[in-house]
């Protein structure tokens, strides 16, 4: 039956077809860049902020690229009669040509140093490509052959970093820009937030007080809110998330790309809490319900109706929750990504980071350490998304040591580099929570002045601004109702109206 031999012949042909299927490659765009090098070194520098030896295709030409580039940045002239020295006569280049004749060959036939970027970026890009091609068929090998220890959602968090470190790695879009670019930049933030409601140049949190300090949320920042259990660091991140998210309007713009008028859609890595305490937490919030009314489900008729509208209400709300607990760093930044690029992303918030995991297997063996290496990489996240992070934080014990309880920088666990990589610190603090611990006997006079204290502090919370790169510290302090974890702005008598007498 001739059929399936001419089957098997066919796909014999086309297996030995993609076995031997080249990787891409361009050795005549390698030979005119390694030429005009020669010809001018000049050219070196068109491409030496991107281009590497390990780019060329070409073995021999990653060579005479290495030497060349070592004698240009040594000051020294890299031409065929001085790349003959340290490349050797014995190497074998094929084409019957010597090591020297091949060298002038490339000077004598390259172009001019105009073409040289666009040379370079041929070969960066074919290398990229050549990347790709192994990140796939490890890929796929893996998959064939994956360890008993490792779930197909690993290998899927492994090949994101990878492509990623791809993408990131050897950019050629980087390197100075002109003073006049970046001016041009800081004005029209300026001009943005002239014409935005409340002139604010970051994104605004819906408490007054602490917007006009901040200027909002700035983009690329790295926000540390931290707070001593009990404080509500997790219920003002929870209300910062969605007054965020409520206000989200956006703009198509004629190249398709989207444009945020106004909120933003938030991220929200919850560590310790699971997506339906959160969720709990905020239609809490909106439905002026207390949450534990909603636990217990001892709701009246009416509290039952407000919570079915708010949560109607915040159905298409861009707030996304993440749960997963334990996750490390790595995988949070890959994740990150991913909503950015599927969904968009303005805001971004970790509760918390002590519960985040560096990318080694040390465990607590310098704990330091690895807050540095989380840190770090919240820093350059931020930057390479362009988007505020906020990142809660545990204090130490020592705050409950002192007299006043307020927190400092000193306060923060592992403080060197989380004090060091934020652009602003704030701590939650409530004199409310400490001073109701401290009630004395009914009926004495301690008591009645107990009593006027917690009447003074009730309701109240101070959010303290120990640092910030780009506006005052201070104390800003705003309104907290504790049965629905509300934060809000507190009244003000400077903004109440005038009061006549009759």
């Amino acid at each position: 039956m001739p059929a399936p031999v001419e089957a098997t012949v066919h796909k014999l042909e086309t297996g030995q077809a993609a076995a031997y299927r080249q990787a891409p490659h361009n050795v005549e765009a390698e030979q005119a860049l390694l030429g005009a090098i020669l010809v001018n070194n000049e050219a070196f520098y068109r491409v030496s902020d991107f281009l590497l030896q390990e780019h060329f295709f070409d073995p021999f030409h990653r060579k005479i690229f290495e030497i060349a580039a070592s004698l240009v940045r040594a000051g020294k002239m890299a031409t065929p009669v001085t790349l003959k020295t340290f490349v050797g006569s014995d190497q074998d280049i094929g084409s019957g040509l010597t090591v020297s004749q091949y060298l002038v060959r490339l000077a004598t036939e390259a172009t001019t140093v105009i073409n040289a970027a666009d040379y370079g970026q041929i070969i960066y890009d074919l290398a990229l490509r050549r990347s790709l091609i192994q990140v796939g068929e490890e890929m796929v090998n893996l998959a064939y052959d994956a360890p008993v220890d490792m779930a197909p959602g690993d290998q899927i968090e492994e090949a994101e970093r990878r492509l990623f470190a791809l993408a990131e790695t050897g950019r050629s879009d980087g390197g100075f820009s002109s003073f006049a670019d970046a001016l041009r930049d800081a004005i029209d933030m300026a001009s943005a937030a002239y014409q935005r409601d409340g002139h604010l140049s970051g994104l605004a949190t819906g408490l007054d007080d602490l917007d006009r300090v901040m200027g909002g949320l700035q983009p690329s920042d790295l926000i540390i809110l931290a707070g001593r259990p009990g404080m509500g660091k997790t219920s003002l991140a929870t209300n910062i998330a969605y007054n965020i998210a409520k206000n989200y309007k956006v703009e198509v713009q004629p190249d398709g790309t989207r444009k945020t008028l106004d909120g933003g859609s938030v991220g929200f890595f919850s560590l310790e809490m699971s997506s339906e305490q959160l969720a709990t937490r905020v239609v809490a919030e909106q439905a002026n319900v207390p949450s534990y009314k909603i636990r217990r489900g001892d709701l009246s008729e009416e509290e039952f109706s407000r919570l079915v509208t708010a949560s109607q209400d915040m159905q298409a709300t861009p707030l996304y929750i993440d749960d997963t607990g334990g996750i490390s760093i790595a995988q949070l930044v890959a994740r990150a990504r991913r909503l950015k690029r599927q969904r968009g992303l303005d805001l971004l918030i970790v509760d918390y980071i002590q519960l985040l995991t560096g990318s080694g297997k040390k465990g607590n063996e310098n704990r330091v350490q690895e807050i540095t290496e989380i840190t770090t990489g919240l820093k350059a996240l931020a930057k390479e998304l362009n988007v505020p992070i906020i990142g809660l934080s545990q204090l130490s014990r020592q705050v409950e040591s002192r007299d006043d309880k307020r927190p400092q920088l000193s306060d923060l666990r592992e403080s060197g580099s989380i004090e060091q990589d934020a652009d602003v610190v704030m701590f939650v603090f409530r004199e409310e929570y400490y001073v109701k611990n401290k009630m004395p006997k009914e009926g004495t006079e301690e008591f009645f002045k107990w009593q006027a204290e917690m009447e003074s502090l009730a309701g109240v919370a101070e959010v303290i601004i120990g640092k910030q790169r780009h506006g005052p510290t201070g104390t800003v302090k705003v309104q907290f109702d504790a049965d629905v974890t509300r934060f809000g702005n507190l009244a003000r008598t400077d903004h109440l109206p005038i009061q006549t007498g009759e």
